[in-house]
């Protein structure tokens, strides 16, 4: 996704791309409309949840990282690794998808573990 569109137009176009798809997603977390990060939680229920961080890899490329590890985490420390990112920034976006089989939108965007 690119890096200078206004983080409100990233977040809806997400939220968009799951509509397309019938999978419920919401914004839990609203930061500054133009320039605050963003972090997207994919809750997979029994699975577990990841939750995906904006990275840029070494060749300027920019897509995104599973914050929270290789391998899906309870609710609780997914919660809790929002809540960490969030003490440091205040305009910090959160956007939850619902997925029982973990799907969301940036899967062809992961870069990193």
């Amino acid at each position: 996704m690119d890096s200078r569109l206004k983080t409100r137009l990233r977040v809806q176009a997400i939220i968009r791309q799951c509509e397309t798809r019938a999978v419920p997603a919401m914004v839990v977390r609203k930061g500054d409309p133009d320039a605050g990060a963003l972090l997207v939680k994919v809750n997979a229920f029994d699975s577990g949840c990841t939750v995906l961080t904006p990275v840029t890899d070494a060749g300027g490329r920019r897509g995104w990282m599973r914050g929270t590890g290789p391998q899906p985490v309870d609710e609780p420390t997914a919660d809790a690794y929002i809540a960490r990112q969030a003490r440091y920034d205040e305009d910090l976006w959160v956007v939850e998808i619902e997925s029982r089989d973990g799907w969301h939108p940036l899967e062809d965007d992961i870069l990193a573990v």
